[in-house]
């Protein structure tokens, strides 16, 4: 789905419509063009530069104004859904949310963990955080489509909804007690964070418990999906 024109696109973040990239035209740019560029950035949206003539030939209606976005399909759902899918099995709501992670490889590789490993939904914040595209459905490899996906605006604000509502709110980070020996039955939500940073400090607070997955080798960290996969596979072996 294309989505062209400054007012148009500038609307589309303000909605929180999941897009996968921007063109935008090279050189100078007036005031607005440099203020909708720059929430395009700050949102991780990938930006791809291209000269005039570019955005000429792919827009439809001809009035690009330097912008031209493309968005996906993909429908989100609701907190409530996964809680009460999990109620429909007769199980423990087990929710793993994921702090500012940006690549869609291993958002991809972390939706078909959770489908192989029974996991009840997924939570991603709407900003600084890959969206669900073209790349992370194909990563997937069909597991998107028995998955529960959900875009909130604060992810700390829903933890802490969340552990209103009972449920735990365990963080995976370096720092933690030894995830082999830790109790994640129960309510949860397993909180992954991104690539490099890890659970943010402010997000870690937020957590009742942090755990983590003792290493042996040279490197101290695990890919993100990697990661995930481990500790979401001791959360669902003590239940």
């Amino acid at each position: 789905m294309k989505i062209e024109g400054r007012n148009a696109v500038a609307e589309a973040l303000r909605a929180g419509k999941t897009i996968d990239k921007v063109l935008v035209t090279d050189g100078n740019m007036d005031g607005s063009a440099k203020v909708l560029f720059a929430k395009i950035k700050d949102a991780k949206i990938k930006i791809q530069v291209c000269a005039k003539n570019v955005l000429d030939k792919e827009s439809e209606g001809g009035r690009h104004q330097g912008f031209i976005a493309y968005a996906s399909d993909f429908i989100y759902s609701e907190i409530s859904e996964m809680i009460e899918y999990a109620k429909e099995k007769g199980e423990a709501p087990l929710l793993i949310a994921l702090d500012s992670l940006e690549d869609p490889h291993n958002l991809g590789s972390i939706i078909r963990t959770c489908e192989c490993l029974g996991a009840h939904g997924i939570i991603i914040p709407k900003h600084r955080s890959v969206s669900v595209n073209d790349t992370v459905i194909r990563i997937a490899q069909g597991a998107i489509e028995y998955v529960k996906v959900a875009r909130v605006t604060n992810l700390n604000q829903t933890l802490n909804s969340l552990k209103d509502d009972g449920l735990w709110v365990i963080g995976a980070d370096m720092d933690g007690e030894d995830v082999r020996s830790s109790d994640l039955s129960g309510p949860v939500v397993l909180v992954i964070g991104g690539e490099g940073q890890g659970v943010s400090q402010l997000t870690k607070k937020n957590c009742d418990k942090v755990v983590s997955i003792p290493m042996c080798g040279n490197i101290n960290s695990l890919n993100a999906s990697v990661a995930a996969a481990i500790v979401i596979y001791e959360a669902v072996k003590k239940r």
